[in-house]
């Protein structure tokens, strides 16, 4: 036979931190009274009350000089300014997530907006959160959230900022959200239901289809008690809801191989630790049960402490934090923009509900029982191991390049700022370091001061490297008519220099064109792209000769591959001589027309008929290959008449 203890049974950490409350005010010696019962359950009302703690029900009913404890439920805020009033010291202990809900809508009304409440009207909870505002409008059921919308088309227009009361189901939650989503045009809708019920439903569901028998502890008053009784009911057959021990009777677990125990969030563990030693006793089980329960009682009352780091699980992920469960009294959650360090990422993208997570312990709240933490400085810590491991060992990193300051560059690895000089930029004296903004650079992490949190790289390391590496494979693979496509590095007055991947070549200026010219600059000019091939390289001198043109290039092949004896060409004349005129047929091919084919008439001279520069039709009438000669005649282009008459001349 054996026994199963909830892990969820019994206080939920605002039940704990306002029992806590007025434990440390009897312990004070102070007169303390609470507003109402401190939660739902008589057993600690009457152990309070035992203790000299008076419960009231209205404000007039406090004694002056009375120290006033604020139930886990919260109260309207007409109730606080009657305490503040008569002067009465006032002990908080309103449940985080409840005092959160208030918040909201107080913020909701100063912005001009509707807040909607779902809830149970007469729950003390919906109580104090209505009376947060002046003009809520509080619904229990979907349907009626929905009649109000349909009522009149103006509803559906109204900027409304919707929350739920802390024990609703996520089932509701949805259904609402689906009804405001689809009809109202201006709408917040904040997810603030806690997560421990629903957690604590979910549990109780699962331990009755495993179990013969399930007890469920807590005052038959509280409906949250009755909620879980009924859920297990609907797997088990053997329910039994007590309110304490004495209510347990052997016979009715006659035959039961295994019994699970649950409780609601109101009961205390003293009670649950006697339900579970009579039953332990009833069957003769193990004591282990008992052990582990202890120490899981044990655990939810450990300390927290700023800077620790500690394991949690999800259990809610909201439009403005993630719940977190620490096993502990205290309320955990992550602000969004703590989640990760990249903010185009939402938590939904990095978290789901149920993940076990490490977080970063930023700031411990006693007083409202809550735990600031962070996912995000966790990662940063070891993106910083990770940083600092790279200068060590020189490892290359990638970062993206966000701004340009007065001395250099700033880049940004996995959200850790890294400067970069401009001198190790990699980008030329004088040269345009904005060229680099917004694009991601290889760099090397040169120094790193984690407590002034500064960070140094070097983009020009990663690049000296890649730029010897570039040039021990070209002198590996180098060879003669070996081509490259290289830039034009610089120009002088005898060639360009070409870089062809990290290594200078050069292109003689008698190389760069098949026509003459003048300077290098004719051709080309720095910047360039050219392809270029290997003329010699000499591995000693690190000296490599480049060429440029090629017999594609070659003005007198193109010539001869576009035209023949008897075909017609534009030419234009690009020299006047005393026997005729020399003509550019394409650049670089000139052909010469002779006087005695300037015209179909005698001339004195080419002058008198053709001016330089000026373009004419002339018909090719001779090609000398060998001697790389043509011949052209304006005159063929005539008459045959005017033939005649210039040859009878």
């Amino acid at each position: 036979m054996s026994i199963k203890v909830a892990k969820s049974a019994g206080f939920c950490f605002g039940v704990n931190r306002a029992v806590e409350m007025v434990e440390n005010a009897v312990r004070e010696g102070k007169s303390a009274v609470t507003l109402g019962p401190i939660i739902h359950n008589r057993h600690v009302v009457e152990h309070f009350d035992a203790q000299g703690v008076r419960m009231a029900d209205h404000v007039e009913e406090i004694p002056d000089g009375s120290a006033v404890i604020i139930r886990s439920h919260g109260v309207p805020l007409r109730t606080y300014e009657q305490l503040q009033a008569r002067g009465l010291e006032v002990i908080d202990a309103t449940c985080p997530f409840v005092m959160r809900i208030h918040r909201l809508v107080m913020a909701a009304e100063e912005d001009g907006r509707i807040p909607v409440i779902i809830g149970t009207r007469s729950h003390p909870e919906i109580v104090g959160i209505a009376g947060c505002c002046k003009h809520p409008q509080v619904f229990e059921s979907p349907e009626e959230l929905e009649n109000w919308l349909n009522a009149d088309e103006k509803n559906r227009d109204l900027p409304i900022s919707m929350v739920f009361q802390t024990t609703s189901t996520k089932f509701l939650w949805e259904k609402c959200e689906k009804i405001v989503k689809k009809v109202c045009t201006n709408h917040k809708i904040f997810d603030t239901i806690c997560r421990a019920t629903e957690n604590r439903q979910t549990e109780a569901a699962t331990i009755a289809k495993q179990c013969d028998a399930v007890i469920v502890v807590g005052d038959v008053k509280s409906s949250n008690t009755g909620r879980l009784a009924t859920i297990c009911q609907q797997s088990c057959a053997r329910v039994f809801l007590v309110d304490n021990a004495s209510e347990l009777r052997p016979e009715d677990f006659q035959n039961a191989a295994n019994i699970g125990i649950t409780a609601g969030a109101s009961t205390p563990a003293w009670i649950i630790k006697e339900v579970n030693k009579t039953m332990s006793e009833i069957h003769t089980a193990d004591t282990a049960m008992e052990e582990s329960f202890e120490a899981m009682l044990d655990a939810s009352i450990k300390t927290l402490n700023t800077g620790d780091k500690v394991l949690g699980t999800v259990v809610a992920i909201g439009s403005t934090e993630v719940q977190v469960d620490l096993g502990t009294k205290h309320a955990g959650y992550i602000p969004v923009d703590e989640v990760s360090s990249d903010p185009a990422l939402k938590p939904e993208d990095v978290l789901k509900v149920g993940d076990e997570i490490e977080v970063f312990v930023v700031r411990v709240n006693d007083a409202e029982g809550t735990v600031q933490l962070s996912k995000k400085k966790l990662e940063g810590e070891k993106i910083w191991n990770e940083v600092e491991a790279a200068c060590e060992n020189k490892t290359v990193v990638t970062a993206t390049v966000t701004e340009e300051n007065k001395g250099g560059l700033v880049a940004n690895y996995k959200g850790v700022r890294v400067f970069i000089p401009a001198s190790q930029s990699g980008v030329a004296k004088g040269g345009e370091l904005s060229a680099l903004k917004g694009k991601p650079a290889k760099m090397k992490i040169t120094e790193v001061n984690r407590a002034r949190h500064r960070v140094v790289g070097s983009i020009r390391a990663v690049a000296s490297e890649e730029r010897k590496a570039a040039v021990e494979a070209i002198w590996a693979n180098i060879e003669v008519g070996k081509k490259y496509q290289g830039t034009v590095k610089s120009l002088t007055s005898y060639g360009a220099f070409v870089d062809i991947g990290g290594v200078d070549g050069m292109v003689h200026v008698s190389e760069l064109s098949w026509s003459r010219i003048k300077s290098p600059a004719d051709v080309v000019k720095v910047g360039d792209k050219l392809d270029v091939y290997v003329i010699s390289f000499d591995p000693e001198k690190r000296k490599i000769s480049l060429g440029y043109k090629t017999p594609e290039m070659n003005p007198w092949n193109q010539f001869l591959a576009k035209f023949s004896v008897g075909d017609v060409a534009k030419v234009k004349i690009a020299k006047l001589m005393t026997f005729g005129a020399f003509a550019e047929i394409i650049p670089g091919v000139d052909g010469l027309i002779h006087i005695s084919q300037i015209a179909d008439r005698r001339i004195g001279k080419p002058e008198d008929v053709l001016s330089e520069g000026q373009e004419v039709d002339a018909k090719i009438i001779d090609i000398d290959e060998e001697a790389k000669r043509i011949s052209l005649s304006i005159r063929a282009l005539t008459a045959p008449v005017a033939d005649d008459n210039q040859d009878a001349e």
